[in-house]
């Protein structure tokens, strides 16, 4: 049996919802977002400094540009461009649902550099509305938002298989994870199967990343703990964490062998436990480059 890896906290946040990290090499940077806390940060490698840029609202996902000096960044108020020297943003795009019901929720980049979106029904204060579920979207600076026919009323758990021809869909609210068939080329989804089930009383499955070997490891919401599925569905491995609610792990570090792990703490005192700190791990495997953003 594999002994159980150290968890270290690097930065005491207190996010909100901390979210989405990514790891830049050129930087040897983790970048990642407080979703409800409306920022987006860069936390350095090596000494765990942090940079903070304010958004004017609920920060959904986001894909740096290339060069560094800039974002995408999908706000609860739609698609804008953030300035990272000037901390200016610009709309692009419209939001493509009601934002009194709905925001963006869950980002990646698939293998052709499309970053995808998915959608949260989380009603402001004050709005009262029936839950309903919302489409998956994929973005480019050449093509403009396009929407996809695959709904979730929480989507979450994005990752690609190495070869580009399966994309994962965790379906937070029904406690599922789906493997859905995809052309890299054409930027479409096809077949779609169950990958796993998690039993809702140890978490439900929130933001994920595959490793090199194909295993795909995902947090537990509210389960304080990581799950490693083989790639044909089982349970591999459980890494347990020092806080309730872990959000998404991705692989971070010079030789990709340190797993980053964003939390959340939405707002609760949680005595000295650090939820919605930004925290790492060294499993014992290696992960994969995130592909740029090249729309």
């Amino acid at each position: 049996m594999m002994e159980e890896p150290e968890v270290e906290l690097v930065v005491d946040a207190q996010a909100l919802i901390g979210e989405s990290p990514v790891w830049s090499p050129a930087e040897g940077a983790l970048y990642w977002a407080d979703v409800s806390g409306k920022v987006l940060c860069r936390t350095d490698h090596a000494t765990g400094a942090t940079q903070r840029w304010r958004v004017p609202d609920d920060l959904g996902g986001y894909a740096i540009l290339p060069g560094g000096d800039g974002a995408i960044v999908a706000l609860r108020s739609g698609i804008h461009r953030l300035d990272l020297r000037t901390n200016e943003v610009a709309l692009l795009v419209e939001p493509p649902f009601d934002p009194r019901t709905h925001r963006f929720n869950e980002c990646g980049i698939d293998p052709a550099g499309r970053l995808w979106l998915g959608e949260m029904f989380d009603p402001l204060p004050g709005i009262d509305a029936e839950p309903t579920s919302g489409p998956l979207h994929s973005f480019t600076l050449a093509n403009g938002l396009v929407t996809h026919d695959v709904k979730a009323r929480t989507a979450n758990g994005f990752a690609w298989s190495a070869d580009g021809t399966a994309f994962m869909l965790a379906h937070t609210n029904e406690d599922v994870i789906e493997r859905i068939a995809f052309d890299v080329d054409a930027g479409t989804l096809g077949h779609r199967s169950v990958f796993a089930r998690v039993d809702p009383q140890i978490g439900q499955p929130d933001g994920a990343c595959f490793d090199a070997e194909g295993y795909y490891w995902t947090a537990l919401h509210g389960g304080g703990r990581l799950h490693r599925y083989a790639p044909d569905g089982t349970l591999d491995r459980v890494i347990r964490l020092p806080v309730d609610d872990p959000t998404m792990p991705t692989f971070g570090g010079p030789a990709l062998d340190v797993l980053y792990v964003t939390t959340a703490c939405h707002g609760r005192a949680d005595g000295d436990s650090h939820a919605g700190g930004l925290f790492r791990l060294r499993p014992g495997q290696r992960g994969r480059p995130t592909p740029p953003f090249g729309g």
